[in-house]
This record gives C-alpha cells, sequence and structure tokens, in this order.
C-alpha cells in the first residue's frame, strides 16, 4: 500500500480531483489548505501570506491512499493536471505505508481503505 502526497496550486485543486474520478479502483482522497515556500521562499510570489516576516504560499495538499499497481496512474494524472508551466507548479511524494485500520470493521490493510 502507498501513500502520494501532492502539494499543488489552489486553483488546480477541481481539475485535479475531476481527473482523478476516472481512476477506476481509487477509494478517495484527503484535501487541506496549507501554506509553506520552497526553493524560492516565496519572494515576490503573488498572493503570498506574510506572518512574523516569513513569507508563505498558500497551498493545497492532496493525500491519497492506494495499491501499488496505481501509483504511477494517479502520479501522473496529478502532474499533468497540476501542471501550469509557472515556478511552484508543487511537489508529489510517494510513502510507504505498514497497514491500515478501519476503525468501524477491524479490517486491516488495504480492504481497510
Amino acid at each position: 500500500m502507498k501513500m502520494i502526497i501532492a502539494y499543488i496550486k489552489p486553483h488546480k485543486l477541481a481539475p485535479v480531483t475531476m481527473a482523478l474520478h476516472h481512476v477506476e479502483g481509487m477509494t478517495g482522497m484527503s484535501v487541506s489548505d496549507v501554506r509553506g515556500f520552497g526553493r524560492g521562499k516565496a519572494k515576490n510570489a503573488p498572493h503570498r501570506i506574510v506572518e512574523d516576516l516569513v513569507d508563505y504560499i498558500p497551498c493545497t495538499k492532496i493525500e491519497i491512499f492506494c495499491t501499488h499497481d496505481k501509483v504511477d496512474e494517479i502520479m501522473d494524472i496529478i502532474e499533468k493536471t497540476a501542471h501550469t508551466g509557472l515556478k511552484g507548479d508543487g511537489k508529489i511524494y510517494v510513502l510507504e505505508v505498514s497497514d491500515a485500520v478501519r476503525i468501524a470493521t477491524g479490517e486491516h490493510g488495504i480492504n481497510a481503505v
């Protein structure tokens, strides 16, 4: 089982979500509004947020748990759909997940997702 974490521009959330709806067997995703900075440290960026003398860029974090065979397809969709060609389009990370538990039923592993 894998976990995909993607940081994208907020205005790209709807197109990415719509594209991911076409992935057969995808179990869902979680979305959070977050802020941060990358290599450019948000200098001269539009829509930046200044707090305590640190500039942050608002972005959207997507978390998806899936089987190994869905990772490449999901990553490809996010990469292509979130791409604007501008600096700061975001990042995608993939992590190994050792277990999951569905609290309501006690199921473990991929069946819990």
